[in-house]
């Protein structure tokens, strides 16, 4: 079993596995307590129209994605910190919308980019070298933003009210939290891919959540679950030939009903 790990792919792949772990924990147990989890869906799949139009024009998909996502999070952001009543139709609109373009400017490109698909469903095991710089540079971010505002983004995820009472700039901190919903997207679609992210983002929180008495304790038990759902999803595939991401979240889902079950009130 060991010998799979003399492979640079599936080296690179345990290098991702751990990187994701850390910002799946971080912001989606944001995600989860502040009651997100149908926004973050809206930027995820939204984001597709960017890796559609970088692949028209001869770009870094993750690079289209990226600004595509980081667009979205501030769209996002502004509408629903407004008008939370209504929206739904808006995100699902843009989710839609964001998916369409990316198809259109895909059935544009001349040819067929066969590694498309790992952007859809996700491919741990052709994460290249650029990718985990990419996912390192932003979990960096994310342990910066998080660390630096960890009072405040405390205060918003349990009283929003009574945090800006307090004198927390509410506002821009609710941005601040939609970009780095974006961030995670980017760091989590190589993984399982635009399609599957929500899952993931959200599967191990909830699980974590039901041991933990602090926000931190969540982000940390969220972070070892989702290495463990990435890690055992991640030998699966290589030896049954399968679809990485979607074992990943298989294993995640399966683990979930089990969990449901046993502590089932």
């Amino acid at each position: 079993m060991l010998d799979v790990l003399s492979f640079p792919f599936m080296q690179h792949a345990l290098v991702a596995t751990f990187l994701i772990s850390i910002c799946i924990g971080i912001v989606g147990s944001l995600v989860v307590v502040n009651r997100m989890v149908f926004l973050a869906g809206g930027i995820a799949h939204g984001s597709y129209g960017g890796i559609g139009l970088a692949i028209y024009f001869g770009l870094l998909p993750l690079f289209g994605a990226t600004l595509f996502s980081l667009l979205l999070a501030i769209i996002i952001a502004a509408v629903s910190y407004k008008d939370k009543e209504r929206i739904d139709p808006i995100i699902g609109t843009m989710w839609a919308a964001g998916m369409a373009l990316g198809i259109i400017f895909t059935d544009l490109t001349p040819g067929y980019n066969v590694d498309l698909m790992s952007y859809l469903f996700g491919s741990i095991i052709s994460v290249s070298t650029r990718d985990l710089y990419i996912m390192t540079g932003f979990d960096l971010l994310i342990l910066i933003l998080v660390s630096f505002y960890h009072k405040e983004l405390l205060a918003l995820s349990f009283d929003k009210e009574f945090a800006r009472l307090r004198g927390v700039k509410v506002k821009p901190l609710y941005y601040l939290l939609l970009i780095m919903i974006a961030f995670s997207v980017i760091v989590t679609i190589r993984a399982v891919g635009l399609i599957l992210v929500i899952a993931l983002m959200s599967i191990p929180t909830y699980i974590a959540e039901k041991f933990s008495a602090s926000l931190y304790k969540m982000m940390f038990i969220s972070s070892i679950l989702t290495f463990i759902f990435s890690l055992i999803g991640l030998f699966l595939s290589y030896y049954f030939d399968i679809s990485s991401g979607a074992t990943i979240i298989l294993v995640a889902s399966f683990v979930f009903f089990i969990f449901s079950i046993i502590f089932k009130r």
